[in-house]
């Protein structure tokens, strides 16, 4: 038993450890986990069950040791828009949410699988920072009926949120009394180190307490919107007719589960010192989320806010994230029906203080997206903005858009070239490059690029001019390029046909292996002659002097073939 537990990355001596740590995180799950189902329009009891056998089997898959993978504010926005815009009747709620949950994790598991691990990182901090700040409005905002009792009317949330402040007479004195108490009882609770941890969970059993004790009738309960029974989540199938209209939604939702999932293995690395794999936690966040879809869950990705709840308890194994499923699933067994008695104002007054540490956090990356540049704090802006007017999901594939488009154009400005001259101590220095070729001279351009091919035509821009140069040769460097695609190619043939034509040599220096055989492979290196490549040796700058002492070789040999 014992091998097969350390296998499993289950050591014995963590068990001690993961009960105490998964005890604490099983308890903050309730309120969290309650409070962002209703952000997905579900009923509380699918938010507690998205912790039990999703993070189950993520807790024992992932590559990340300490991830906690569950239920999140911004995964269950993206569902509850996921179901909106697809307009899935009622009839059909909730294994409509558990469809997405499914398509999710195998959304995630292919991902995974095809060892697209890095795809997370092509979107950048600015449209994440401008869709985070965007969810957690969305958050306060779609949390204004329960929280005073008055249901704000308008054609988008600005109007929403002026409806609602204009109309401050029309809330319920008790419900928004409760409301505001439970946010000032949880910031102080947190503003104190001993009770920042439990601040959630103390004041939820507190406030629910006072509330079900000081007979105010006009405060909605949690049963008023769905019940909450003493029972295990039972196997429950997806609604699989639903899977073409939800698909292209669960892919946004998989996006925003896997983004925020992908910073845990570097605030929390793995205990052992071995290497995460976000390959990996694609897979097991995968199998989580296929696994939890027949038990009654939300879509789940790793929890940064829970991941953290588990560590500081003491976490330093997989048994943190087990026994936060475990302990979970006791407490919804013998005191699920407890939970009803919440009052929904409560549950609206946590998430208005999450929400608000959401944009807190993102703060220092806001105002560096300012100070680095315009284009990413338009992004920043555009991503923002648009979450308050247009659906959740089409906010995430927007931004995924504006990354795109961002990353394209810093490859395509990111070209330069220079000339590379040896000093009087023989040794190589940049300079700039002149607009023409210098006859009867050797002239060595040296570049840097993100060799992508969009760059490339503005590449061929800024090489200097040869018309009416002759007895000239080019020594191109090529150290450091892995590759060389179609469009790159097509520029070097015309180049050199160009340079050829007026009586001048095109050598490439340092021609790493892969890029020789692109070459060979598509007869560019016909053109340009294998005597006039120069593959890349092992010494620095090696392979450039033989180039550069060829060409000059050559110059004069030419000039002297002229006179």
């Amino acid at each position: 038993m014992k091998p097969v537990l350390e296998r499993l990355g289950l050591e014995p001596r963590g068990i001690k450890d993961g009960a105490v740590a998964g005890f604490a995180t099983g308890l903050f799950s309730i309120p969290e986990g309650m409070a962002y189902a209703q952000l997905a329009g579900a009923g509380p009891i699918y938010g507690l069950y998205a912790g039990i056998v999703a993070t189950l089997v993520a807790s024992l898959t992932t590559g990340s040791i300490l991830m906690i993978s569950t239920l999140t504010s911004a995964i269950a926005l993206a569902t509850g828009s996921v179901i909106d815009v697809a307009g899935v009747a009622d009839s059909d709620i909730p294994r409509a949410l558990f469809t997405v949950t499914l398509l999710v994790g195998g959304i995630m598991f292919v991902m995974g699988l095809l060892r697209l691990g890095n795809v997370v990182y092509l979107v950048s901090n600015a449209v994440m920072t401008g869709f985070v700040s965007g969810a957690a409005l969305l958050i306060m905002i779609g949390q204004f009926d329960h929280f005073a009792g008055h249901e704000p009317e308008g054609a988008n949330k600005i109007a929403e949120t002026v409806h609602w402040f204009a109309n401050v007479g029309k809330w319920d004195i008790a419900t928004a009394a409760v409301g505001i108490a439970t946010v000032v009882m949880m910031v102080a609770l947190k503003m104190v180190k001993r009770t920042k941890k439990f601040a959630a969970v103390v004041t939820l059993f507190v406030m629910t307490i006072i509330v079900n004790n000081a007979g105010l009738d006009s405060v909605a309960l949690v049963a008023s919107i769905g019940e909450i029974p003493n029972s295990l989540p039972m196997p429950m199938l997806p609604a699989f007719h639903l899977m073409p209209e939800l698909a292209l939604g669960s892919m946004s939702v998989a996006i925003v589960a896997l983004v925020q999932g992908a910073g845990i293995n570097t605030a929390f690395p793995n205990p052992d010192g071995s290497r995460v794999d976000q390959s990996r936690d694609f897979v097991g966040q995968g199998l989580g989320n296929i696994a939890g879809s027949f038990f009654q869950s939300l879509g789940t990705g790793g929890s940064l806010s829970r991941t953290a709840i588990s560590v500081s308890a003491g976490a330093s194994s997989r048994w943190g994230g087990v026994f936060a499923a475990v302990w979970l699933g006791a407490l919804v067994l013998l005191f699920g029906s407890l939970a009803e008695r919440v009052p929904l104002t409560v549950i609206s007054g946590l998430l208005f203080v999450i929400a608000a540490e959401l944009i807190l956090a993102r703060w220092p990356s806001a105002l560096m997206v300012v100070k680095a540049s315009k284009g990413s704090t338009a992004a920043m802006l555009l991503t923002l903005v648009s979450a308050l007017f247009i659906p959740l999901q089409w906010t995430i594939f927007l931004g995924a858009g504006l990354s795109l488009v961002m990353y394209i154009y810093s490859s395509f400005m990111s070209v330069k070239v220079f000339e590379m001259a040896r000093n009087e101590d023989g040794r190589w220095e940049i300079r700039d490059l002149a607009e023409t070729i210098r006859s009867h001279d050797v002239t060595v351009i040296g570049y840097q690029s993100a060799h992508f091919y969009a760059a490339v035509p503005r590449l061929r821009d800024m090489l200097p001019d040869a018309t009416g140069t002759t007895g000239a040769a080019v020594i191109y460097r090529l150290r450091g390029l892995d590759e060389a695609h179609s469009t790159f190619l097509g520029v070097l043939s015309k180049y050199t046909q160009e340079l050829r034509d007026g009586g001048n040599r095109l050598v490439l220096a340092g021609v790493e292996e892969p890029v020789y055989s692109s070459l060979k492979k598509t007869r560019v290196l016909e053109i340009v002659g294998e005597e006039n490549v120069f593959r890349a040796e092992p010494g620095i700058g090696a392979s450039l002097d033989h180039a550069y002492e060829d060409g000059l070789a050559w110059v004069e040999q030419a000039q002297e073939s002229n006179d």
